[in-house]
């Protein structure tokens, strides 16, 4: 086994590499078409036409619309393109301090850093609002597209609206923005009505209900007694429902202090005893050692609705909200690199461009890299 790596790893990679040589198999000798599926090396893409009338019919609704949720789309760009340099910057110096510790930017893997049906479904949509608002923005502006599809890169899908590139380049400098910016406005809209959603109409009829074990530390006291998926109702007795009492609870605990715990697993009561040890940053606290999370109940029953619903729009508010900020980091072929790549040249001259495009993909891979460290060696294993 390759030091470093678990089996479950080892098998997925196997999987993907498995998967991309029967597509490579099935379609790598098809030359790119306007139609129909085409596979490069671990790039697939299925293009089609049949969606752009339906673009066009939303564009020609209301274009001035359109054109003013461009420009609020370039704003949020540039505003969105700053916060996340500075955010990956911060996390980045983070994680070189704490040794790969501390992870600026989590992979999204369904079934692996995600939970895979409402991690797929919430990818979907973050997919078909960033694409469609990319074509509704350029047919508003008077920009032809070529087709919509789906495109698969290494295990990460995607979706695209391909717009003529000839007619968007020779486009006026507004314009280009507009539709760059329009992808990401998308996602933090959508991830709005998503917690609108939650906060007003799901979590009214939700109640705490104890503390979800949703990851246990390894080498941890509770490793080896409590299990993912466990949640604690009661502790020495003292009923716990909320992250507060959990927390209250813990701040008033010692190093070496044996705790009956009181959990439910499988749907079962049962009771556990557990002896704290020292929480790493104060010596002089209890340290359980469990990721907790809040586990809540409905108040009307029907939780096999309620529940669902509950993370589906939380899944939808994270990704949208996650990737669509992420997508404005100022490094091509993001959009935000894009808008900031337009604009270098719009107001630079030639020979000061290049450098300083070089600089930013530079340094932008570097907080990248910095940041996906960690989460690449979690996931590792």
């Amino acid at each position: 086994m390759v030091p470093g790596m678990n089996s479950t790893l080892i098998a997925v990679i196997a999987g993907i590499i498995a998967f991309w040589g029967v597509l490579y198999a099935l379609y790598g000798k098809e030359e790119e078409k306007e139609e129909g599926v085409t596979v490069d090396l671990f790039i697939a893409m299925w293009r089609t036409k049949r969606l752009l009338g339906f673009i066009e019919g939303v564009a020609k609704r209301g274009p001035k619309f359109w054109k003013v949720y461009g420009d609020i789309g370039i704003a949020l760009g540039f505003i969105g393109m700053i916060y996340v340099f500075y955010a990956l910057f911060k996390t980045a110096i983070a994680t070189v301090r704490t040794g790969g510790e501390n992870a600026g930017v989590q992979l999204v893997i369904p079934g692996v850093t995600i939970p895979l049906w409402y991690g797929l479904f919430g990818l979907v949509v973050v997919m078909v609002v960033h694409e469609l608002s990319h074509g509704v923005v350029a047919r508003s502006d008077g920009l032809p597209l070529k087709s919509v599809g789906l495109v698969l890169l290494a295990v990460i899908p995607g979706a695209f609206v391909e717009p003529d590139e000839e007619a968007l380049k020779k486009a006026r400098l507004r314009k280009r923005l507009r539709v760059y910016g329009a992808g990401s406005l998308a996602n933090v809209v959508t991830a709005l009505i998503a917690v609108m959603i939650l906060n007003f109409a799901i979590t009214p009829v939700l109640q705490p209900a104890g503390i979800l074990v949703s990851k246990v530390v390894d080498n941890s006291p509770a490793y080896g007694v409590l299990e993912k998926g466990d949640v604690i109702i009661a502790m020495n007795g003292e009923t716990i429902k909320t992250m507060d009492e959990f927390i209250n609870f813990m701040n008033r605990t010692k190093p070496g202090e044996t705790l009956t715990l009181t959990v439910l697993r499988d749907g079962k009561e049962i009771t556990l005893r557990l002896t704290l040890g020292a929480y790493p940053d104060n010596p002089k606290k209890g340290y359980i050692g469990i990721y907790p999370a809040q586990h809540v109940v409905s108040k009307v029953g029907h939780e096999g609705i309620i529940l669902p619903l509950f993370f589906t729009f939380y899944w939808i508010y994270v990704l949208n909200i996650g990737i669509g900020l992420m997508n404005l980091f100022p490094l091509v072929p993001l959009d935000g690199g894009r808008m900031l790549d337009d604009v270098l040249k719009a107001y630079l001259p030639e020979k000061i461009v290049n450098p300083v495009r070089y600089f930013t993909i530079g340094v932008g891979l570097a907080l990248l890299l910095l940041n996906l460290w960690p989460a690449i060696m979690n996931l590792g294993g």
